[in-house]
Parts: structure tokens; C-alpha cells; sequence
């Protein structure tokens, strides 16, 4: 089997593991469980905490001490184990430090699947798009495995079958690592300073602006993932929840076909700036459109704006860093922005996403309309302030930093 294979597969089971409970486990937590919105907002919050944390911890030990392929594997077989477990337990109380204790084995596995495959490429700039994109698939196939499963039979049910779907995905990957291209550490120091050189970049004004609004909207993204399957199930829309894993991949397919058509070409036609805005206001018409809630056909059509708002936006954010960064400091830049965004963002945004549900939540009714109006309001007024403050930095190396 040839290395891109390999990688290719070893993407596809990364992210089948979180698209088979992330879209979902919102919707069993609710209603099969009971928790309430905080309750949830807190076991989505522990992934980003751990995306703060782990990455620096999995990154010693892959770069230090350990080949990465066996990294991922013991990380991986240890979080299936966990996952399998969980999908068991019913308590709040119990759940969540195992979720917190499986999303540090986790996050760190994002990080290092990346390095593996840009390191074993002969040009990671031409062929990591193409191996990355088996990721997204994967997180489609899951929800597709996972609506089909449910769909197969009132015998074949089984609760928690959406971290049990997850625990066996992980389960595979841990197997499947042994197999990866042998990736032994580094073992040279890297500076330690670098990440403290990234912050200096915040000294530029223009920098400032695009990490404060980046921060923002991606509070505003746990509105998406924590809510939308309880808001499609609800009577509002009306889905069964068998087919919502299946129904949410619209926005990974759209993902994709953003990702692969139109991001290069907006690039090109009409600069960052302009890429970036548009990303910015596809959120607003979104939650727009959520918060209006009929008719239900124009809601669904609707989950493919997530394509725009994710990769116009944060995709192209990425992008945007890693122009304006030093070149000696780009890890870093990029290290950082991830921490800003999806860690510190959505840590914040998923307790923020639970906190308003359960206030526009009475005699266990939502007011769904009150709930999607309030990411609405923010997002738009992210928008209005990219396009009248944010100057894009066209010269590689800008916003270096001064000392």
C-alpha cells in the first residue's frame, strides 16, 4: 500500500472519530440523557481546553521521545477504550472528566496526524490538500454510517451508539497507525521562545483587529455544532434524529466543494480582504435564516452555508497567518491563532451556547428564534467591524514583530 494510501486512510479515521459524535452528541445528551444546555455547553467546552493543553504535550513527546505513528496509536487505542465506556454512562457527573480525559488523548492527534503526513510527502504544499480532504469525507462517512445504523433497525439500536460508533472508529486507527510511515522524533531542541515572539505580532493594529474578530465568530461557531441537532429535531424543523448525522454532512459536503473550487479562485480574483468579509457575513445570513426557521426545506439548504462561513473564513485565516507571519515564527503564528480561535473561542463559545439555551428555554420548550438571534447579532457586528477596520498586511513579514 502505497504512503499516500496510508495517510489518506489515517485522515479518514481521524476525523470519522469526531464527526461520529461531535454533529450529534447534543442532541443524545438533551433529550435521551437530559442534561441541560450548560451541562452540554460544558462536555462540547472540554475539547478546546484540551486543544489548548494537549498539543504541547503530544508535540513533546512525538518530537523528543517517540516515534509519531506510535504516538497516534497508543493515543488512539486508549481514547476507543474511553469512548466505548462512555458511550455506556448516564451520569453528568461521571461523563464529563472522561470526556475531558478523552479529549486530551485526542487533541494532540490532530497536530501530530499533520505533521506525519506533511513530513512523509514529497511537497506537502501540493499534496496535503489532497490527503487532508479524506478527513472531511471521513467526518461525512460517519454521520452517513451512523444515520444508517439507526436506520437498520430498532434491534441494532444502542444507546450512546454515537460515541460507541466513535470508540470503534478510534479503535481502528489505533491499529491502523502501526502501519503509517515510521516518523522517529526529532530530538533537536526547538526555540522555546518562539511562541512568545508570536505574541508580539498583536502589537500590530491590523493583527489585533483580525484576531479579536477571529476569536468572536469562532464563540459564535459552538451555536452550530452544540445546537443545530437539537434545533433540526426540535418541532420546529422536525427531523427524526436517525437522520440527522446523515442530513448535517450537507455542510462537509459543501465544505469540500468550497475548499476545492472557489477558495483559491476568491483568493485570487479578489484578495484575502475580500475573501475573509465574505466569510465573515456568510455567518449572519446563516443564523439569520436559522433564527427565521421556516420553511424547513431553506433551513437544511441552509447547513451548506457552514462551507463558507468555515472555510472562507477560518480556512483562509490560517492562510492569511501564515503570509503575514515571520517566516521563522510561522509554527508559532499559526499555533497561536489556533489556540485564539479553537481553543480559547470555542471553550468560551460552547458554555456560552449552553448558558443561552437554557435561558430562552422554558417548561422545556426553546425559543429557538431567541437562541440563533443572539450569534446572529454578533456576527453581524464582526462583519461590520472586518470591513470598516481591517486593513490586510499584503507584504509577507509585516507584522513582524519589534523588539
Amino acid at each position: 500500500m502505497s504512503t499516500k494510501t496510508r495517510l489518506g486512510i489515517m485522515m479518514f479515521l481521524q476525523y470519522a472519530i469526531w464527526g461520529a459524535w461531535a454533529p450529534v452528541l447534543s442532541e443524545y445528551l438533551m433529550n435521551q440523557l437530559g442534561f441541560t444546555g450548560v451541562q452540554v455547553g460544558w462536555i462540547y467546552a472540554v475539547l478546546p481546553l484540551a486543544t489548548i493543553v494537549a498539543p504541547f504535550l503530544g508535540g513533546q513527546v512525538a518530537d523528543r521521545w517517540l516515534a509519531s505513528e506510535k504516538v497516534i496509536a497508543m493515543l488512539q487505542l486508549a481514547g476507543g477504550v474511553l469512548l466505548l465506556a462512555m458511550s455506556r454512562i448516564t451520569s453528568y457527573g461521571t461523563l464529563l472528566p472522561l470526556m475531558f480525559l478523552y479529549c486530551l488523548l485526542y487533541a494532540p492527534t490532530l497536530a501530530i496526524t499533520n505533521s506525519i503526513a506533511m513530513i512523509n510527502l514529497e511537497s506537502s504544499e501540493k499534496e496535503f490538500g489532497r490527503i487532508r480532504v479524506w478527513g472531511t469525507i471521513g467526518w461525512i462517512a460517519a454521520g452517513w454510517l451512523l444515520a444508517a445504523w439507526r436506520y437498520a433497525g430498532q434491534s441494532l439500536m444502542l444507546r450512546g451508539d454515537t460515541l460507541f460508533l466513535a470508540g470503534i472508529f478510534s479503535l481502528i486507527m489505533g491499529l491502523q497507525a502501526f502501519s503509517l510511515p515510521h516518523t522517529p522524533p526529532k530530538k533537536e531542541g526547538v526555540n522555546p521562545f518562539a511562541f512568545l515572539e508570536a505574541l508580539k505580532m498583536l502589537r500590530d493594529k491590523n493583527f489585533l483587529i483580525f484576531v479579536s474578530i477571529t476569536f468572536v465568530v469562532a464563540t459564535e461557531l459552538e451555536f452550530y455544532y452544540i445546537l443545530t441537532a437539537p434545533f433540526l429535531q426540535s418541532p420546529v424543523i422536525g427531523l427524526p434524529a436517525k437522520s440527522i448525522s446523515a442530513v448535517m454532512t450537507i455542510a462537509q459536503v459543501a465544505e469540500i466543494f468550497v475548499m476545492a473550487f472557489l477558495l483559491s479562485l476568491f483568493l485570487e480574483k479578489y484578495g484575502m480582504r475580500n475573501t475573509l468579509a465574505i466569510g465573515a457575513l456568510a455567518w449572519p445570513v446563516r443564523y439569520i435564516i436559522f433564527a427565521i426557521g421556516t420553511p424547513a426545506w431553506l433551513v437544511i439548504a441552509s447547513l451548506a452555508l457552514h462551507g463558507f462561513c468555515y472555510v472562507f473564513f477560518f480556512t483562509a485565516a490560517f492562510i492569511y497567518v501564515d503570509k503575514v507571519a515571520p517566516s521563522d515564527i510561522r509554527a508559532s503564528a499559526q499555533s497561536l491563532i489556533a489556540i485564539i480561535a479553537l481553543g480559547l473561542g470555542r471553550f468560551i463559545g460552547s458554555l456560552f451556547a449552553g448558558w443561552i439555551k437554557d435561558t430562552f428555554t422554558a417548561a422545556g420548550v426553546t425559543n429557538w428564534r431567541a437562541v440563533f438571534l443572539v450569534p446572529c447579532v454578533l456576527t453581524i457586528l464582526c462583519a461590520l467591524a472586518f470591513v470598516l477596520f481591517f486593513r490586510e498586511q499584503r507584504e509577507a513579514g509585516k507584522a513582524q514583530a519589534t523588539t
